[in-house]
C-alpha cells in the first residue's frame, strides 16, 4: 500500500485536490496531478539530504500547501511524518526532537526563532523554498500495512507529552469515519479547521476528503469568527469539521446565517451544549453532528450522516467497531479498530488483545448512543486540545516565586474547560494581580499559547494525600 501513489495519484489528474488561502490574502487551486508531482519532487529532495524509509521527519508549518506536501513526500517514501503545531515553544519542541530523533525539520521561516531555540541535532530546510521542488521526482515504494507512518503527540496526567506512533493503516483506516461521519462526497470542499500538528487535523484537513474524491479548503490564518463565516460562504464550503469551542464562540459572537452550499457539520473534542447546537441548527439548517475519538485510537463514535443528529450526545460506535462501559468508563477493543495505533515512542508496542481504556466516562441511552461526562484522569480538555497537567505545573515551578504548584480544569462556557494553576508561593512573594499576569505570561513563553493558566489561584498549602500526592479532586471541588 501507498497513499500517495494509491488515493492521489490514482485520482483523477484534473480535478481540484486542494484551496490553498494563504496569510496574506492569496489564493490558490491544486489539481490532484499537481499536488501529486509537487510531492513526489519535495519527497526527492528528501531523499537528497540522506533521508530514507522509517526517518522522522519534523515539520513546523501552518495550514498550507507545503505541509500537504511535506506529508505526502512522508507517506510516498515511508518516512514517518512528525507534524507540530506552531504554537509549540522551545521546550516543547526540544522534548518532542529529543523523543522522535527526526532525521531533517522541515519548518516555516516565520518559525526559524524557535527552531534555533530547540536547537535540533539534525538538518533543519525551511519554506518558502523552490528548489525544494526542483529535485526528480522519488518513486513511490510499496509499504506494509503496519510499518510506521505518522507520530502525533498528546498529553498525560504525570508526565511528559507523549509520541503516538501510527502506522500505514491509520491512512487508509481512515475511511471508516469518512463515510460514516465527516461524509463528504466527490467534487464537495471540505474544510476541517484544525491547526496543522494536531491528530484530528492530521486525518481530517485531507486524507478522509481525498479518500471519498473531495477537495481540502487549507486557510493559514488564526480563528477569525467573522472571518470564518466569510468564508464559508464565499468557498461554497460543503463539509465543514470544527472545535466545539469554535462553533460556541461564533454562535455568541456573531449573527449566525444561512450558508447554501454546506450540507455537513461536524464536531469532535468535547461535548457542544444544546442552546449552540440550535443556534447553529435554525440558522443553517443543518445539524451539527458529534463524534468522539482520541489520538491512540482515531476517530471511535459518529452521529452519523443522513440520520437525525442526537444533541449532547458523541453518537454510537462507528459500523464494526467494539465499545464497552465498563463502571462508566468507555472501553475499546483494539483489533476491531482500524487505526489503533502501534505504540508510544519509546515503550513496548501496544497491546491489541487486551482492552483499551479511554480513560473518559460516558453512559448510553436505551439506543446505545453515549453522552460525554468526563475525564477519568486529570488531562484536561479546553477548546478541544488536551492539555496535561504536569506541563503546565513544570512550568510554573521554574518562575522563581513559585513554591508548589497544581493544576486542575475549570468549568468555562465557551472553551468547556479552562487550566485553573493554584499556586503556593516562596517566602517573599506575596498574592497580586500582577504577578497572577506574570506566571500567566511565564507558562504561555514556555509551553504554548493554549496551556496556560487562564485561572491563577494563591494558597498557603497545596491539598495532599498521605504519601505526599495532590489530590486534585479536592482541588477541583474549591
Amino acid at each position: 500500500m501507498n497513499f500517495a501513489r494509491d488515493v492521489v495519484e490514482a485520482a483523477d489528474g484534473t480535478a481540484r485536490a486542494m484551496v490553498e488561502l494563504s496569510a496574506g490574502g492569496e489564493r490558490r487551486e491544486w489539481t490532484f496531478a499537481e499536488v501529486a508531482d509537487s510531492s513526489a519532487r519535495l519527497a526527492g529532495s528528501l531523499v537528497a539530504h540522506g533521508v530514507g524509509r522509517g526517518d522522522v521527519i519534523l515539520t513546523l508549518i501552518g495550514n498550507r500547501a507545503d505541509w500537504v506536501l511535506a506529508m505526502l513526500a512522508c507517506f510516498r517514501t515511508g518516512m514517518v511524518a512528525l507534524p507540530c503545531t506552531e504554537q509549540l515553544r522551545a521546550p516543547d519542541l526540544r522534548h518532542r526532537l529529543e523523543v522522535a530523533r527526526p532525521a531533517l525539520v522541515l519548518a516555516d521561516e516565520r518559525n526559524r526563532a524557535v527552531v534555533e531555540a530547540a536547537a535540533p541535532q539534525c538538518p533543519v530546510l525551511t519554506i518558502p523554498d523552490p528548489a525544494l521542488y526542483a529535485a526528480e521526482p522519488a518513486p513511490a515504494i510499496d509499504l506494509a500495512a503496519d510499518d510506521p507512518c505518522l507520530i502525533a503527540f498528546t498529553s498525560g496526567t504525570a508526565g511528559e507529552p507523549k509520541g503516538v506512533l501510527h502506522a500505514q493503516r491509520y491512512l487508509f483506516g481512515q475511511r471508516l469515519q469518512a463515510e460514516h461521519w465527516l461524509g463528504p462526497r466527490t467534487g464537495e470542499l471540505v474544510w476541517c479547521t484544525a491547526a496543522s500538528g494536531w491528530s484530528k487535523s492530521a486525518r481530517n484537513a485531507f486524507i478522509a476528503p481525498w479518500l471519498r474524491g473531495a477537495a481540502a479548503l487549507l486557510h493559514d490564518a488564526r480563528f477569525d469568527p467573522a472571518q470564518r463565516l466569510e468564508l464559508l460562504a464565499r468557498e461554497g464550503v460543503n463539509v465543514l469539521c470544527m472545535a466545539p469551542t469554535e462553533y460556541r464562540v461564533i454562535a455568541k459572537r456573531e449573527t449566525l446565517r444561512a450558508l447554501p452550499a454546506v450540507r455537513g457539520l461536524v464536531a469532535a473534542g468535547e461535548a457542544l451544549n444544546p442552546e449552540v447546537l440550535r443556534a447553529w441548527t435554525e440558522a443553517t439548517g443543518v445539524e451539527v453532528r458529534d463524534g468522539y475519538g482520541q489520538t491512540e485510537t482515531g476517530q471511535l463514535t459518529a452521529n452519523p450522516p443522513g440520520e437525525p443528529a442526537r444533541p449532547g450526545s458523541m453518537g454510537r460506535p462507528l459500523p464494526g467497531v467494539v465499545l464497552r462501559v465498563d463502571d462508566g468508563e468507555l472501553v475499546l477493543d483494539p483489533a476491531t479498530d482500524p487505526t489503533f495505533f502501534l505504540g508510544y515512542l519509546g515503550e513496548p508496542p501496544a497491546d491489541t488483545e487486551r482492552v483499551w481504556r479511554t480513560g473518559d466516562r460516558v453512559h448510553a441511552d436505551a439506543d446505545g448512543y453515549l453522552h460525554f461526562e468526563g475525564r477519568a484522569d486529570d488531562v484536561i480538555i479546553s477548546a478541544g486540545y488536551r492539555i496535561g497537567p504536569f506541563e503546565v505545573e513544570s512550568a510554573l515551578v521554574e518562575h522563581a516565586a513559585v513554591a508548589e504548584a497544581a493544576v486542575v480544569g475549570a468549568p468555562d462556557d465557551e472553551r468547556g474547560s479552562v487550566v485553573r494553576a493554584v499556586v503556593v508561593l516562596r517566602a517573599g512573594h506575596e498574592p497580586s494581580d500582577a504577578l497572577a499576569r506574570e506566571l500567566q505570561a511565564h507558562v504561555r513563553d514556555a509551553t504554548a499559547p493554549y496551556k496556560y493558566p487562564r485561572v491563577v489561584d494563591f494558597a498557603a498549602a497545596l491539598p495532599k494525600t498521605a504519601s505526599g500526592k495532590v489530590r486534585r479532586a479536592a482541588l477541583r471541588d474549591t
